[in-house]
C-alpha cells in the first residue's frame, strides 16, 4: 500500500491538471498560429507561469486498490499483482488465466 500522502499528492495534481487543461490547450494553439517569434515568446512565458503540477506529464497512473505506481494495466486500473490475484479468484469477468 502506498503512503496516503503520496496518493493525496497525486489527486491534487489531477485536480490541478483538470483546472488548467483548457488554458494550457488554448495557449498551445495560439503558439502554433502566431507567426512572429516575439509573440511566441510572450505566449510561452504565460504557459510557463502556470503551476508545474498542472502539467499532464506530471500525472502518474496508480493502482485503484493499493495505490501502487508501477505495473499498471490501463484497462483495469489495477497493478499486475492485484490483477493476478483477482483473476485467480474469478472476480474479473472475461479475464482468463493462461495455461500451457
Amino acid at each position: 500500500m502506498a503512503k496516503k500522502s503520496v496518493i493525496q499528492r497525486e489527486k491534487k495534481r489531477q485536480k490541478l491538471e483538470q483546472k488548467y487543461h483548457w488554458i494550457r490547450r488554448s495557449l498551445k494553439k495560439k503558439i502554433s498560429k502566431v507567426p512572429s517569434l516575439s509573440d511566441k515568446w510572450e505566449i510561452h512565458g504565460k504557459l510557463e507561469s502556470l503551476p508545474r503540477n498542472s502539467s499532464p506529464t506530471r500525472l502518474h497512473r496508480r493502482c485503484f486498490s493499493t495505490g501502487r505506481p508501477r505495473a499498471n494495466y490501463r484497462d483495469f486500473g489495477l497493478s499486475g499483482h492485484i490483477l493476478r490475484e483477482m483473476v485467480h479468484a474469478c472476480l474479473l469477468p472475461g479475464a482468463t488465466r493462461s495455461s500451457w
